[in-house]
């Protein structure tokens, strides 16, 4: 799966705005869909952050992104958001998507669902983090496997997995 992926330009929690094409200029960027209340994000959360961890020393960036409809999902709204990350101390910015149309854009479909975008704007990878959201021992495996061959600039081990989560919360 290479596919080019859109720009975009959200704003995190604090209001800076994070474009997508300054970043991957600098390397590749990991852009996570994901969300304040599904069991499945919440259960693959820590995992996600300690890849950004891991790799944001190999000069990999990571964004996680809300695209949840807050006015309906009050749990997913920006003051949830900021709530949540001056709460949990987060190392990633947590963006907000508010009119959903970088998910769209994306087709994203849950929360998580996971896209790897290298130097050149290209999709390299997209899917789950690993295979059992109830594992915390699978530590975002195919994520990690993704991430190794793109900073070895090698063929994808596996390109494309199921994303697996809840559906995200479209507006009417």
């Amino acid at each position: 799966m290479i596919a080019t992926a859109h720009d975009f330009a959200l704003p995190d929690t604090d209001g800076r705005v994070h474009r997508l094409s300054e970043l991957t200029a600098t390397g590749p960027v990991v852009v996570v869909f994901t969300c304040n209340h599904c069991p499945y994000a919440l259960a693959w959360h820590e995992r996600l952050a300690d890849v950004a961890h891991d790799y944001g020393f190999r000069g990999v960036r990571t964004l996680f992104v809300n695209p949840n409809d807050g006015e309906r999902y009050p749990s997913d709204s920006l003051d949830a958001m900021r709530a949540r990350v001056a709460d949990q101390g987060w190392n990633v910015p947590y963006l907000h998507d508010e009119a959903q149309e970088v998910a769209r854009a994306y087709g994203a479909r849950t929360t998580p669902d996971v896209f790897v975008i290298d130097g050149e704007m290209r999709i390299r990878y997209r899917g789950a983090p690993d295979q059992d959201y109830e594992d915390p021992a699978a530590n975002a495996l195919w994520l990690r496997e993704a991430l190794d061959d793109v900073l070895s600039d090698v063929e994808l081990r596996r390109p494309q997995t199921t994303p697996v989560g809840c559906s995200i919360k479209w507006k009417p």
